[in-house]
């Protein structure tokens, strides 16, 4: 019997299980402008993946490292998710995040918040 795919798969679970909070907390303490330490992370594992001779080990080092490339992504979004209300802010940069507020204006409200869509839920 052949469990790399099961041992692949569970590694993908656990790297993708650490990389959630990671981001959230990134963008909690630093915001998004840490963004690049998942860019030399990601760049990281990718090199390494290269030279490795085991193929699981390289699958799970390539795994890892567009974890993180699709962290950048989140790590965005979790600003927006914040200037939302969907997460707590950070109370030690609540200017920077009021200002993002009046910079985006209207274009926070484009997708609605969690308050809001509970009143357009028929029951």
């Amino acid at each position: 019997m052949n469990f790399g795919g099961i041992a692949l798969g569970a590694a993908v679970f656990l790297i993708i299980g650490i990389c959630h909070p990671v981001v959230i907390k990134m963008e909690y303490y630093w915001g998004k402008r840490s963004w690049w330490i998942l860019l030399v992370v990601g760049l990281a594992f990718s090199i390494a993946s290269l030279f490795m001779s085991n193929t699981l080990s390289a699958s799970v080092s390539g795994a890892a490292a567009f974890s993180c490339f699709w962290g950048i992504h989140e790590l965005l979004a979790q600003e927006m998710r914040v200037l939302r209300g969907w997460f707590p802010e950070n109370p030690a940069r609540h200017d920077y995040y009021e200002r993002r507020r009046k910079e985006l204006g209207p274009h926070l409200g484009k997708y609605p918040s969690h308050e809001n869509l509970r009143g357009r839920i028929k029951k």
